[in-house]
């Protein structure tokens, strides 16, 4: 493929449409995951911060779809759309400053390729949404402020200190863009220690915490314990957990795009100028130590790969500068390097099978004889856990309907989940529709949220009674959890998902009578 160097910002209005749309389609058609559903109920109960992370990826959701006026699945995605597209051009424009426009562009389509950048960040709505935007535009008024003469750098201080305060608003693991400031100060312009904008700049990401210190102070410091809980320096080694992190590394940022990284990287040390060197060591300040660290926890226990992501894309700076070193152009005309082309035909590649996959479950994930029997069927495939939700309420309903005219349960009788997932799941599309309130019915580190949100709903009472629906996916036996917490525990009913003409799981009805 060959494209024209003085028509680049053409290009890019074209990729930033193209990107927009085909993530605004996948938006409106996939079901929610566990994990989104989840951030549902920040935009439901707002608050200065949650038990897992901060509210910004609530907030967004409010904002997007006017204060859950609009409750659909695009609205409330509609910033994930809307902030990817803002993401890559950050991108673009970073790429400008440390080489050229070639470089901007090489990146924004290696960006786009990520993905964690098209997917995690930009359809799905997580609070890495709103941190890699955020991210990226305090990266950017870093390197403007390090770069740039004193006057023009005290606003670009200013800014970078109230994006990082933005993106510390969305989630922890933004105190790596301070740490690595910091880094670079310490090791290659000690004379920043001078400047009283770079104070400035702290200070101001310090007041943007204040709600998350504030909440974390009223609630016993809560979120950063149960944060300190899932990371651990020292512990017994788990070579495989490590193993699994790199690839979960290698899909999250797709593969073409992390060896690329790697090369780029191999040449940089080996002092190939094909960067400059201020920025190069800005990048690598901030995106180095977040994956070493994450690394380091990986070795003595599980933890998720996106995590690290937020490093990885910083580091497609590198081999898109690496590309556009390498380039040679003739009569302004440029042939698309194949890596690029490459990594953009694998992303392609697993959106069509990926989206395939979830809609007709081509491809069986139901592995042993466990997962194919009635009460665990589906277990182990990850795609019901974002397929066949929108199907379970008309439903339930007609069965909560038929033991209500009955006179076995009550209009007014809520439903009860044992972890936070899929009682998200059940709460956004069968309770919440049908004016039903979800509880949950287990301590803080099995519901978090919920916690609140049975306060907020009047909490469970006594001798109540309650509907509790539980997957073949997920199955909860109720001997285990359910029976002695209620006088009894009826089997009702049974839903099932289809996808295809053939099931895809099961949801069991079951009725709990009398909460001791």
């Amino acid at each position: 493929m060959r494209i024209q160097e003085n028509k680049i910002e053409k290009y890019i209005v074209w990729l930033l449409i193209i990107s927009a749309l085909v993530r605004g389609f996948l938006a409106a058609f996939i079901e929610f995951g566990n994990d989104e559903v989840y951030y549902w109920t920040f935009a439901m109960y707002p608050d200065w911060s949650q038990f897992d992370h901060p509210n910004m990826v609530g907030w967004m959701m409010q904002l997007f779809s006017l204060n859950l006026l609009f409750d659909s699945e695009f609205a409330l995605r509609l910033s994930s759309v809307v902030f990817m597209t803002i993401d890559t051009y950050i991108i673009y424009r970073i790429g400008c400053l440390v080489k050229n426009k070639l470089t901007g562009f090489y990146a924004a389509l290696l960006y786009t390729a990520s993905l964690y950048c098209f997917i995690i960040t930009g359809i799905f709505i997580m609070p890495d949404t709103p941190l890699m935007m955020f991210t990226l535009l305090s990266i950017y008024c870093f390197l403007l402020s390090f770069q740039g003469e004193a006057e023009e750098s005290a606003k670009h201080y200013v800014l970078a200190g109230l994006f990082a305060g933005l993106a510390l608003l969305s989630k922890y693991s933004a105190v790596f863009i301070w740490s690595g400031v910091g880094l670079y100060v310490l090791l290659f312009d000690r004379k920043q220690l001078k400047n009283k904008y770079l104070y400035l700049s702290a200070l101001i990401s310090a007041v943007c915490m204040l709600p998350v210190l504030i909440w974390n102070i009223q609630n016993d410091f809560i979120s950063f314990t149960f944060h300190g809980d899932r990371v651990s320096l020292f512990g017994k080694l788990q070579p495989l957990d490590f193993i699994a992190e790199i690839f979960g590394e290698l899909g999250y940022n797709n593969p073409v795009n992390y060896v690329l990284i790697i090369i780029a990287l191999v040449v940089f040390f080996k002092r190939k100028k094909y960067i400059g060197k201020t920025s190069g060591r800005v990048l690598l300040c901030f995106a180095l130590p977040f994956i070493a660290v994450f690394w380091f926890f990986s070795l003595t226990r599980p933890i998720l790969p996106h995590w690290s992501a937020p490093a990885f894309s910083l580091l497609l700076l590198f081999p898109a500068s690496y590309l556009a070193d390498k380039q040679s152009v003739a009569d302004e005309i440029i042939k698309l390097p194949k890596p690029i082309i490459a990594t953009l035909s694998l992303l392609i590649l697993v959106l069509i099978f990926g989206v395939l996959e979830i809609k007709t479950g081509v491809v069986p994930l139901r592995f042993g004889e466990r997962a194919n029997s009635t009460r665990y069927y589906g277990e182990g495939d990850f795609t019901t856990t974002i397929y066949g939700w929108r199907s379970i309420k008309d439903d339930f309903q007609e069965i909560r309907q038929k033991k209500i005219d009955e006179g076995v349960m009550k209009e007014s009788d809520g439903m009860v989940g044992l972890q936070w997932f899929p009682m998200a799941n059940f709460d956004y599309y069968v309770a919440n529709p049908l004016g039903i309130n979800m509880y949950g019915l287990r301590g803080t580190d099995k519901i978090h949220k919920y916690t609140w949100i049975n306060e907020y709903r009047g909490g469970l009472k006594k001798g109540s009674d309650y509907w509790f629906l539980n997957e073949s996916s997920d199955y909860y036996a109720p001997e285990k959890y359910l029976e002695h917490l209620f006088d009894e525990v009826v089997p009702c009913d049974t839903i099932t998902v289809e996808r295809c003409g053939k099931p895809a799981k099961y949801v069991f009805v079951y009725m709990c009578k009398g909460l001791k």
